[in-house]
Order: structure tokens, then C-alpha cells, then sequence
């Protein structure tokens, strides 16, 4: 006897419910899996660039370190240069003195100038006019002065002028 007027269906366990269960559940699992492994990706890649940073920090701090020992050097030689500018300037500001000392009746041909004193080397027209308008002023400035005189051939004399400063005055000035 028959009770049924279709014909019975075998039964399984995958039905259309699990199936779509299942596809869920795979899905899920493949996303979980993707992600996990899109993080350890960029974990690693971010690992990577942070040692590149690390070795381009350190590779800019010895650039920096250099740089500051160059901008030290600079800076020494920009001092060294104000230094000798300024030794320059003094010593041009000496012989425009010098030469503004000197009067129009007597004749320089030649001036040394040493750290301690000055040879002149001149003619005048006699002692007299030397001893007062130039070895007056020579004595002022220097401690010590010798002058020698030696006749020209037009009748004026040939002069050298030794002027030294003693150091030990230098000392006790300062």
C-alpha cells in the first residue's frame, strides 16, 4: 500500500541549507585567511621600510655630522680671514699714517715695515729740516731711533732711519 503519490527522494545531508551555509562559512574562512595574509604582507613591508628609513636616518645624520664639521672649518677660516682683513686694514691704515707723516720736503725711496719697527730710506735737504719735521715725529711713535746721513749728489743728503719699539714697553702697556 501506497501513501504517497510522488515517487521518495533519496536524502542527503547537503542540502540546499548547508550548502549555502557552507559556501558562507568557505567564504568567510577565504576572506579571514586573505586578510590575515594582506596584513602579514604589509607587516613585512613595513618592516622593510622601516629599516630603509633607519639606514637613510643614519646616512643623513653622518651627512649632518659632516656638514657641521665643514661649517666649522668655514667658519674658522671666515675667522681667520676677518683676522687677517682686519691686520690689513690696520697695517693700510699704518702706512697711509706713515706717509701722511712724512713732509713734502723730504723724499722716501723705500720703507720697511716689521712687526717691531721701520726703516726708512730718503733724501733731505739737510738734517735740520729731517730732525724736525720727520725724526720728531718718528721719536714720538718709537722707543728707540737711529738715523745715518750720507751726501747726494745734488747736495742734499741720503738718509736711513732705524726705528724699533722695545718689547718690554709693550709688555707693561698692556
Amino acid at each position: 500500500m501506497k501513501y504517497s503519490y510522488i515517487k521518495p527522494r533519496k536524502k542527503t545531508i547537503f542540502t540546499k541549507d548547508v550548502q549555502i551555509i557552507s559556501i558562507f562559512f568557505g567564504v568567510t574562512l577565504f576572506m579571514l585567511f586573505a586578510t590575515y595574509a594582506f596584513l602579514l604582507f604589509h607587516d613585512y613591508r613595513y618592516e622593510k621600510e622601516k629599516v630603509e628609513i633607519k639606514k637613510e636616518k643614519d646616512a643623513y645624520h653622518a651627512y649632518i655630522l659632516k656638514m657641521d664639521k665643514k661649517i666649522e672649518a668655514v667658519e674658522k677660516q671666515n675667522l681667520l680671514a676677518e683676522k687677517i682683513a682686519t691686520k690689513n686694514s690696520v697695517l693700510k691704515e699704518s702706512i697711509h699714517n706713515l706717509f701722511d707723516l712724512v713732509p713734502d720736503r723730504i723724499t722716501l725711496s723705500e720703507a720697511k715695515i716689521m712687526e717691531k719697527g721701520l726703516i726708512l730710506y730718503g733724501v733731505t735737504p739737510n738734517k735740520d729740516v729731517y730732525n724736525f719735521m720727520l725724526q720728531a715725529p718718528l721719536s714720538s711713535i718709537f722707543h728707540r731711533t737711529h738715523s745715518t746721513f750720507y751726501p747726494a749728489d745734488n747736495g742734499w743728503l741720503r738718509f736711513v732711519s732705524k726705528n724699533y719699539i722695545d718689547e718690554e714697553e709693550l709688555g707693561s702697556e698692556n
